[in-house]
């Protein structure tokens, strides 16, 4: 879950990246002052609230909602927030954050896909509440079974966590149709529990069975990019991802990053509880495996040269 302040247990993070998880359960005007913010931060770090007010067709009154929504005592602590943010960007950062253009050459391509994977997972990291963390990691360590909803590009990201759980002998089952997750959900109990994913978290199918799970009694967990989502309301803990979406990435393509990241935090926590029995149970299923794998062998003519 995010915290209430532009700051985590683990260090500075971008007031952006709070902006942006909060934006879709804004109220419109406050949104209207949030694209604003999002589209010029360092611009808006030297304004006024009454520009700022006038740029988003609204009032100060408005301004000052939105300020307390994202966590910020008032504009005054807004605009601090920006300017050290904006310090702490370097025009280099400033390029590569920008949108893939049509023009890009293959070379721009990957410098700035690279850019934006690699920030994913920083402010990911920078954000993830470590509480929130460390309370599911407790409850999946103890659970009987583990259930991971999610459908599209969040299907393969519950499948990761279900493939690293069983690695290490615990239970668990990844659903992407809707009706198997439904049916799986219905027979969940108190000791259970059930992680929905969503890069949106408004993705209906998802949102159900992660209900489904709640009412029979299952703990129950949400992993998506904004903290006032639906699925969020069906989850007795949040975790957040800070996706940046562009032109050609859209939250299918950039959101595995994010989650991707969490979940690798929440499977070394869990491990952690069942160390010997994790260990115990990677070299069973390394060996297991083994034989799949073809032999590498040096260099035949290296050998002759040698």
């Amino acid at each position: 879950m995010v915290t209430d302040d532009m700051t985590s247990e683990s260090g500075e993070s971008s007031p952006l990246v709070k902006i942006r998880s909060l934006l879709p359960g804004l109220a419109r005007a406050e949104q209207r002052v949030a694209n604003i913010v999002l589209s010029d931060p360092a611009a808006i770090a030297r304004r006024s609230i009454t520009e700022v007010a006038e740029a988003a067709g609204t009032s100060e009154t408005t301004v000052t909602r939105f300020c307390k929504a994202i966590g910020v005592g008032g504009y005054p602590d807004l605009r601090i927030a920006l300017a050290a943010d904006t310090a702490r960007t370097s025009t280099r950062d400033r390029e590569l954050g920008s949108d893939i253009a049509p023009d890009d050459d293959v070379a721009q391509i990957i410098e700035k896909v690279g850019y934006t994977d690699a920030k994913a997972v920083e402010e990911t990291a920078d954000q993830l509440d470590a509480d929130t963390l460390e309370q599911l990691v407790e409850a999946v360590a103890r659970a009987r079974r583990v259930d991971v909803y999610g459908v599209g590009a969040s299907a393969f990201v519950a499948l990761d966590l279900q493939q690293k759980l069983h690695r290490i002998g615990l239970t668990c089952f990844a659903w992407s149709d809707t009706h198997n997750a439904l049916t799986s959900a219905a027979v969940l109990r108190e000791g259970d529990v059930a992680i929905g994913i969503s890069h949106t978290g408004a993705t209906s199918e998802t949102v159900e069975a992660l209900r489904e799970a709640r009412r029979r009694g299952a703990t129950t967990a949400a992993l998506t990019n904004f903290a006032r989502s639906p699925i969020t309301e069906a989850a007795d803990h949040v975790l957040t991802t800070a996706v940046r979406e562009t032109t050609y990435r859209s939250g299918a393509m950039a959101s595995r990053i994010g989650q991707l990241t969490v979940v690798d935090c929440l499977f070394i926590g869990v491990a952690q509880r069942h160390l010997e029995q994790a260990r115990a149970a990677l070299e069973a299923t390394y060996e297991a495996v083994g034989g799949h794998r073809l032999e590498t062998r040096p260099d035949r003519r290296r050998q002759k040269e040698a």
